[in-house]
């Protein structure tokens, strides 16, 4: 009997469903099928692949109440948001491989006498590691790129969410051929062996020490990485802010999904006029939302993803009341399992929840009366994946805005950008991105043919 990986609903700790554990010496074996498969595969014209996979958006429609009910409580997060990332996926699928294919599109280049063609094509086999925190979306967003391209993929999700991965890659395998697209589960074990075999390309979403060691084993054989690491975003309150705008967005993206998201408000500046207010309105804010198991309709928030996570975040909030932390919601005690939206004041660099990512349902707030200061501190750290700036006048606020270090700022809203903007990190929160002509074009390797005329 193989070996079993177990599922867990982290509201109850009730097993939710299990999956074969993938031995780690098969993984060669499973790389090398990816391979023959790629071969007829890959000569498939793009436009034909694209339309393959557009059938699987209308599958994943029509089975969004079913599979959103799995994802949430294998995940933790509440029905409806389930029901509603599954939805998303299946509405935006065939939007999305448009986009795609349309930057797949050879480029000609006319010097007069000579004609240049750039075309973009297939790597081969791309190894695919995503997380538990959005546990389709996110496989979605490495795997759809990679296949349109024309390669195959060997998905690796996370080990807390195997079955709502399994069942999103069985939707897509109702439309592909046999080997196309293979799961393979497990945790590092897994992983690892992974990116050790004869990928040519490798997509991750995860931590920033996770990054770091796939970019050490990846190096011998200089593989292809597209990388989307962790943060640690910050918010700047200015002195002219809509207060009232800011304590909302403040709220949302510092709890949304219980915090474990990777552009999570984690650090809040906020000028000293307005602090007061600012805080009062983030605490009441905060204290309305409902925390609860994944079917309580009423629950805005779902528990923790493991108690490992939890007890983590839960040091980092000790650690800040210990060195003077104000708390204004929540605190130290919360229910097993869960950890209640948290809001604390007075935070100083110097503790741990300023510094390391909290991944969890904490809004830290801190005051500055000197806007350089602010900026300082907001770039201090290895993390530059998300920010935003909040400030009536937006000439200083898009000011304040282009001095921030990272890859994707918003002006009075989220960092969240319109239609097929790139989703890009800067410092070590991210190597390559994905989004845009260019994230997409990271699936396929470019080659310029000349010809004279």
């Amino acid at each position: 009997m193989p070996e079993m990986l177990k599922s867990f609903d982290p509201s109850s700790g009730e097993i939710v469903g299990e999956v074969p554990i993938t031995p780690a010496d098969t993984i060669p074996s499973i790389v090398t099928r990816a391979h023959e498969a790629n071969r007829a595969w890959r000569d498939i014209p793009t436009a034909e692949r694209a339309a393959r996979l557009k059938q699987a958006g209308q599958r994943l429609v029509e089975r969004a109440e079913e599979l959103g009910a799995l994802l949430s409580r294998e995940m933790g997060k509440p029905r409806k948001y389930g029901i509603g990332e599954v939805s998303y996926c299946g509405s935006s699928l065939s939007g999305k491989i448009d986009e795609i294919v349309a930057a797949l599109e050879p480029q000609v280049s006319d010097g007069g006498s000579i004609e240049s063609t750039v075309y973009y094509d297939p790597f081969g086999v791309c190894g695919v590691i995503s997380p538990w925190n959005y546990p389709m979306s996110m496989p979605q967003w490495m795997v759809i790129p990679a296949l349109v391209a024309g390669n195959s993929v060997v998905l690796k999700p996370s080990e807390e969410t195997p079955l709502i991965a399994q069942a999103y890659a069985d939707v897509l395998n109702d439309f592909l051929p046999a080997g196309v697209l293979q799961v393979i589960h497990g945790a590092d074990v897994q992983g690892k062996a992974l990116v050790q075999a004869d990928v040519q390309v490798i997509a991750f979403t995860g931590s920033r020490t996770a990054g770091i060691n796939i970019m050490g084993a990846a190096a011998r054989d200089l593989k292809r990485l597209v990388l989307e690491l962790g943060g640690k975003d910050p918010l700047l309150v200015l002195d002219d802010a809509d207060i009232t705008k800011a304590a909302a967005m403040a709220v949302e993206n510092s709890f949304e999904n219980s915090g474990q998201m990777c552009v999570s408000v984690e650090r809040i500046y906020v000028a000293e006029p307005v602090a007061e207010a600012f805080e009062q309105q983030v605490a009441e804010l905060s204290g309305k939302i409902k925390v609860g198991a994944w079917d309580d309709e009423e629950a805005d928030l779902g528990p923790m993803i493991n108690a490992r996570q939890r007890d983590h975040v839960i040091a980092q909030i000790q650690d800040a009341v210990t060195k003077g932390a104000r708390v204004l919601c929540g605190g130290t005690d919360h229910p097993p399992g869960y950890i209640s939206p948290t809001v604390l004041a007075d935070v100083t660099d110097d503790m741990t929840i300023m510094q390391e990512e909290t991944f969890g349902p904490v809004a830290c707030i801190t005051r500055f009366t000197d806007i350089d200061e602010a900026v300082r501190r907001a770039n201090s750290g290895v993390y530059g994946l998300g920010a935003a700036v909040f400030g009536q006048d937006e000439t200083r606020a898009n000011a304040v805005a282009r001095r921030l270090d990272a890859g994707m700022i918003g002006v009075n809203k989220s960092c969240f950008a319109t239609g097929d903007s790139p989703w890009v990190g800067a410092k070590q929160s991210g190597y390559g991105f994905h989004g845009s002509a260019a994230g997409h074009r990271q699936f396929a390797q470019c080659r310029v043919v000349t010809r004279v005329k």
